[in-house]
């Protein structure tokens, strides 16, 4: 094989191994973490903002605005939840939920948080998980480059590939490496074991509870406890009017899924709302 070719199977290894110094974690802090770090390691951003509208529409600080947005309905109430108070400063308008995870306080928040379970060995730090996979896709076309460059043949060529499948194929199965690192999983699967979702919702009446249900199971919890506001508000799934907002002037963006608006008493702040 000849030494260009060489060069181009090293280049691959070289990137791989940077990209995996990039992906290495730190051992994780034990710590008890709140229900929205919970919903960040388990479904990212939207969980978050969602786990901060369930807490923010317990103490009736938002409501199901029109055509599947949530709306502010008073102040924040008595929180100095970063998370909470972001989201609840971005509505200004009624926004779907959607338009509400962009919005700059509420995404600062988010970042933040982000942040601070990156610095606790739970989740890959944004930039650098950007950055490896960067060098990830280098690694693969590094090879596959090589290979049209130096052209190959014969026993050659049959010893390039098998020495090139090496990076590439490691490369190719870390770029679905997930953000969450692998003690985060054994968090969120530990206490799923420990606190398995109730078959009714009468069997659960603490709000903090509810919380924990949302942040550990997403939609089916919200369905279970809240069904009017997570309907009404297009929590569920991807969410009526998930694209656009309601200002004064008419609906820009989404379409009417729900075909009605709900307020804050819909719902129960803990969980013995009705639906």
């Amino acid at each position: 094989m000849g030494a260009d070719t060489w060069w181009f199977i090293g280049a691959s290894c070289g990137q791989l191994l940077l990209a995996l110094g990039l992906l290495r974690t730190r051992s994780p802090q034990r710590a008890e973490l709140p229900p929205q770090a919970l919903a960040l390691l388990r479904g990212g951003p939207r969980a978050v903002v969602v786990v901060a509208l369930v807490a923010l529409h317990q103490r009736g600080a938002v409501a199901a605005g029109r055509k599947g947005t949530i709306r502010a309905n008073g102040g924040p109430g008595r929180t100095r939840d970063p998370v909470q108070l972001g989201v609840h400063s971005s509505l200004r308008r009624a926004l779907g939920l959607r338009v509400l995870a962009t919005q700059p306080r509420a995404r600062r928040a988010v970042d933040a948080l982000r942040a601070e379970l990156g610095r606790a060995g739970l989740l890959r730090p944004h930039g650098r998980l950007r950055a490896a996979r960067v060098l990830l896709v280098g690694a693969v076309a590094t090879v596959l480059a090589g290979l049209l460059i130096t052209r190959p043949s014969g026993t050659e060529l049959a010893l390039a590939l098998a020495l090139g499948a090496v990076p590439a194929g490691a490369a190719l199965a870390l770029l679905f490496l997930p953000p969450t690192t692998r003690a985060a999983r054994r968090l969120l699967a530990g206490l799923r074991e420990r606190h398995p979702l109730p078959a009714h919702r009468r069997e659960v009446t603490d709000g903090d509870r509810v919380l924990l249900y949302v942040a550990l199971y997403g939609d089916p919890a919200l369905a279970l406890f809240l069904p009017r506001f997570s309907r009404d508000g297009g929590l569920l799934g991807r969410g009526g009017g998930a694209d656009g907002y309601a200002t004064g002037r008419g609906w820009f963006g989404g379409q009417d899924v729900t075909g009605g608006s709900s307020g804050a008493a819909g719902d129960g702040g803990g969980g013995g709302g009705s639906g």
